[in-house]
Parts: structure tokens; C-alpha cells; sequence
């Protein structure tokens, strides 16, 4: 498994050095990207803005390819609107094919959230589409397309400026950091190639070399009960993401980390970061070796701060941090991939042209039993190796049909875990449980109805599905408008999905339903039960879908009705 992924690491750097003298023999860098903290040229504000979609040729890896931009731009331009503010924003489409633009976790009208399909049809070819609404809010959102688009590079800031700045932390320098996944293929040939076998991008599979470590260290019988489990729910330990440095490089504002995005930050300053989850299939482990980083805010929602020296971001977050530099020193913002395939970096530097050492990707790690816990894990006092209890029954999978293939009875509910990779680890790792609104929650009513959804899905086929229904399967959700209700997720399964509702906000609850947070976006980790407090106070159609977009594509996906 190390030697697989020394050879991946090498091959990226290779494609990725090749791509950066490329462009800068060109003298074309700048181009294609918000480059070397040239943020201001990227940056548009006030209340009206016209936006323009078309192909733009790129080179992210040594090899030439085509995106999808935004005003010519990979990320898009920073969007900066004013809370109380009314918009008014043009999307031409001078692509040829059908495109969209949703703006993530803002409360808007349900016609101008931007998914075809449930709340508008599309902007064809030659059309402009005109969103206008008022702003409710203030924050760190971003924008992106609601179609295959969001993975060639369609997608953008949005920083929402409040309306009473009393409140705002003093920082010297403000920048917004867009983690996002990039792919040389066609989307439409990743999604077939996952179609085909679920972990066609998994380079990190078990091999006999592995049983033999496992032999070694829990002996012969410990060693395959361990492989029994995982053979019983058809999953493997190294599911950590369905696409991966295989076919990904990863960017931080559109720069691959041969091209080092970087921004300017001196001795004594505090800066605020607001980083944006804009990876299309990947979760991101952030850390900026050196310094503490003072979480803020998740979602556009200030948070009492939290000191850590690690998060994990997933698809459709944000959050906000502040760091305080010490010296007139380079530091490296590294951001690696959750399977440890591949990273993101970029430098804060008191000069242009400064870099910091880049940190060696950490080892992978395998999927423990807690992460699937279809049958309960319990510690083996002898020799600390884990053994399953099969006293406790276990459910059929046919309960859901062949769509599905593994139920997870006893899932927990604790918020205070970091997740798969960052457990125990040595670093002071952010958890859900860490994150306390400032703000109290805003609708104090009891729900009066509680939703349960699975997030079920068959790995080997690339099925993922809510109650083991597709979209195209299932009904509607319907929820009364004015109404408080409790929506409960159940992952049953061994991946990470960042769930995503529409036009309403998510209260996360903690599992003795104390409030915790306001989020529109929440990750549900593996084996694990979570809630959220909604109030349906936005009339319409709406989608309701984990936010990894292949998973989303592949069935992952519910409309919600308001009425």
C-alpha cells in the first residue's frame, strides 16, 4: 500500500511540475486561475453583475483540457454582496449544452435556486437567466452549477458583507481559500467508470502483503475475522472517496500545488481564511503546520471559536478561521485529500515568491469497525485486536433490495468524533461537537414531526439512494409550511456524505438534542446517526441530496415540497 501510494504521489508531482513551467513559460498562469494572490482582479461587487459561462482551455497536469469558467475565470470571480442588500445577477450561457448556477445555502425564492429539473429548467444555450433576491444573511457562501459543470471548474466565492459590522473580528487581511477536485477526463466518463466498478479510482485496495502485516501483529484468526467483515458488507476498509489522485489533481483557488497559490501575510498580522468546499468528490483535512488556526464561523454561521490545528472540510462547507502570524516566516496551507491520495497547498508569505516545506502526506489508513458497525465492535482484552459480538442481530440487506448492500443496526450518535484518518492522529482535530452557535437557535419550537431517511447504497455497483429508493423512485418529501420538523439520518454505510437541503437552514442537534449549530450543509460519517431541527418556512420545490456530486448523480437525491 505504501509503495502504491509513494508512485501516485511521484506521478502527480511529475504531471503537475510539467503543467506550471508550462504556463509560466507561457506566461499564461494568470489566466487560467485566480493566481498568486492576484484575489482583486478576480473580485466583483455592488448589487448588479453580469456573469458569463464558456469553455476556457486549461492545463492543470501537463495535459491541455477544457473548463467550464466563469467570466474566464477557474474559480469563478469573488462574488461581494451587502446582507440587507437586493441582487440582481445575469447568467449568460455561451456553452453548448444546458448549464446552471445554485447559490449554496442562501435563502432565496425557489425559482432562482438554480436546479434544473425541480425549480427552473435550465439556462439553454444563448439564454440568460436572470436571479434576483433579496439578502437575508451574511457570511461565507460560495456558487456553483448544479450540473456535471460544478467538476470542470464552474463554481466561485460568495462573501456576504453584514449589515451591522460590530460584531466582525479585526483581521489585517481577508482571503477566501476554494479547495475544489480536477479531472483531465470527461465527468460523464468518471461517473461510467464508477458505474462499471465501484472503486475503479481506488488504488489503495487490501493486498496479501496487508494480511500478512494483519497476521503479524493480530494473529492468524484475529486476521480473518477482520477480512470476514468487510467481506460480509461488501465494502473495503480503504473507502475512504469514490474519486482519487488517480484521475484528481487537487487545487486551492484553481491552483494545482506545483502552481502554489499564495497570499500575502506578515509578522504580527491576523488573517482570516474562508475556506470553501468546493471539492466535486472530496473531503479535504486542512492544517497550517506551525500555527493554530481559530475557527469562527461553519456555513456563514459565527461560532464560539474553537483553537485546533486541523479540520475536515467536506463538499458544500465553509468555514472561516483565524490565524495570527508570528513571524516573517512562509507557511504552507495544506489540504490533503481524506484517503491520502493527493493535496492542495498553498503558501502565506510576508514576500511574493517565499515557500514553506510542504508536509509529507500522511499515511493512509483503513475504515475501522466503528465505521461500519453493522455488527457491534467490541475490544478483545488480550491482545487489543477488534472482534465482532454476534449476538446482536443483523438485518438483512434484501430489506432494501439488491440497490443496497449493507444496514447498519446500532449506528452511534456521538458528534465528537473527527472522523476516519484524524482519529488520534497527535493534532487537535475539530469535531461537530466543538461547533456552538453564538447565536441562539431562532426557532425554539418542539417539532411536531420526525423524518427518518437512510442514506443506503451498493458500492460495487455504484447505487447510492435515501431509503434505498433512486430520485427517480421515490416520492417527494412533503413538508407543511410553517411547520417544525426533525429530520434523522442513519448512514448505512462506510462512506462520508455531506447532506445538503435547500433553501432552509439545518439546526444540528447533539444526540440529547441539545442545539448546536446552524449548517446547510451536514456530514454524516459512516455508521453514525445524526439530526437536524428544520423549519419549512420556505414555500416551493426544493432538492435535498448528499453534496458529493457522483453519489448525487448516482440516486442520492430527494425533492422536498413546502406547501
Amino acid at each position: 500500500m505504501k509503495k502504491n501510494h509513494q508512485l501516485m504521489t511521484r506521478r502527480r508531482f511529475v504531471k503537475g511540475v510539467a503543467a506550471g513551467a508550462m504556463l509560466a513559460s507561457s506566461g499564461m498562469m494568470g489566466r487560467f486561475s485566480w493566481a498568486n494572490s492576484n484575489l482583486k482582479a478576480a473580485e466583483l461587487s455592488g448589487t448588479e453583475f453580469d456573469l458569463e459561462v464558456s469553455p476556457l482551455p486549461v492545463n492543470f497536469t501537463g495535459t491541455a483540457s477544457t473548463a467550464t469558467a466563469i467570466n474566464g475565470l477557474v474559480p469563478g470571480p469573488i462574488l461581494k454582496i451587502k446582507e440587507g442588500d437586493t441582487v440582481t445577477i445575469r447568467v449568460t450561457n455561451r456553452l453548448d449544452e444546458m448549464t446552471t448556477i445554485h447559490w449554496h445555502g442562501i435563502i432565496l425564492d425557489a425559482e432562482m435556486d438554480g436546479v434544473p429539473g425541480i425549480s427552473f429548467p435550465g439556462i439553454e444555450p444563448g439564454e440568460t437567466f436572470v436571479h434576483k433576491f433579496k439578502v437575508v444573511q451574511h457570511g461565507t457562501y460560495w456558487y456553483h452549477a448544479h450540473t456535471l459543470h460544478e467538476q470542470t471548474g464552474m463554481y466561485g466565492a460568495l462573501i456576504i458583507e453584514p449589515l451591522d459590522q460590530s460584531d466582525e473580528p479585526e483581521v489585517d487581511r481577508d482571503y477566501p481559500v476554494v479547495l475544489s477536485d480536477w479531472t483531465d477526463e470527461n465527468p460523464i466518463d468518471v461517473y461510467m467508470n464508477l458505474k462499471k466498478m465501484g472503486g475503479y479510482y481506488n488504488y489503495q485496495q487490501l493486498t496479501v502483503g496487508d494480511f500478512i502485516d494483519d497476521v503479524s501483529v493480530l494473529g492468524i484468526g484475529n486476521a480473518i475475522s477482520k477480512r470476514l467483515i468487510w467481506h460480509r458488507t461488501r465494502m473495503s476498509p480503504t473507502d475512504f472517496s469514490d474519486v482519487t489522485a488517480a484521475t484528481y489533481t487537487y487545487l486551492m483557488n484553481g491552483n494545482s500545488p506545483e502552481g502554489n497559490w499564495s497570499g500575502l501575510a506578515k509578522a504580527g498580522e491576523r488573517v482570516r481564511l474562508r475556506f470553501i468546499g468546493a471539492g466535486t468528490a472530496t473531503y479535504f483535512d486542512v492544517r497550517i503546520p506551525g500555527l493554530k488556526l481559530t475557527v469562527i464561523s461553519t456555513d456563514g454561521q459565527r461560532i464560539k471559536p474553537v483553537v485546533v490545528d486541523e479540520f475536515r472540510i467536506g463538499s458544500g462547507e465553509t468555514y472561516d478561521v483565524i490565524i495570527e502570524i508570528p513571524d516573517d516566516k512562509a507557511y504552507t496551507i495544506f489540504a490533503q485529500s481524506m484517503d491520502r491520495s493527493g493535496y492542495a497547498r498553498g503558501t502565506l508569505s510576508p514576500r511574493p515568491g517565499m515557500q514553506a516545506v510542504v508536509p509529507e502526506l500522511d499515511e493512509p489508513v483503513r475504515l475501522e469497525p466503528v465505521d461500519m458497525m453493522g455488527l457491534m465492535a467490541q475490544e478483545n482484552a488480550g491482545d487489543g485486536a477488534m472482534v465482532m459480538d454476534r449476538k446482536k442481530p443483523n438485518h438483512s440487506r434484501a430489506e432494501y433490495g439488491p440497490g443496497v448492500d449493507m444496514r447498519v443496526d446500532y449506528p452511534r450518535a456521538n458528534l465528537d468524533d473527527p472522523g476516519p484518518g484524524l482519529r488520534n492522529n497527535g493534532r487537535r482535530v475539530l469535531t461537530y461537537a466543538d461547533l456552538k452557535s453564538v447565536a441562539p437557535i431562532p426557532d425554539q419550537r418542539a417539532p411536531t414531526q420526525e423524518i427518518e431517511l437512510h442514506l443506503t447504497g451498493n458500492m460495487e455497483r455504484f447505487i447510492w439512494s435515501i431509503d434505498g429508493l433512486k430520485l427517480n423512485e421515490a416520492k417527494p418529501l412533503h413538508f407543511r409550511k410553517g411547520e417544525r420538523i426533525r429530520v434523522i439520518f442513519h448512514n448505512d454505510s462506510t462512506m462520508t456524505h455531506p447532506m445538503h437541503l435547500h433553501g432552509m437552514w439545518s439546526d444540528l442537534e447533539s444526540a440529547d438534542g441539545v442545539f448546536q449549530v446552524r449548517k446547510h450543509t451536514i456530514s454524516v460519517q459512516p455508521a453514525q446517526t445524526v439530526s437536524m431541527l428544520v423549519t419549512a418556512d420556505a414555500e416551493g420545490r426544493w432538492a435535498f441530496h448528499c453534496h458529493l456530486l457522483y453519489h448525487m448523480a448516482a440516486g442520492m437525491f430527494r425533492e422536498v415540497v413546502v406547501a
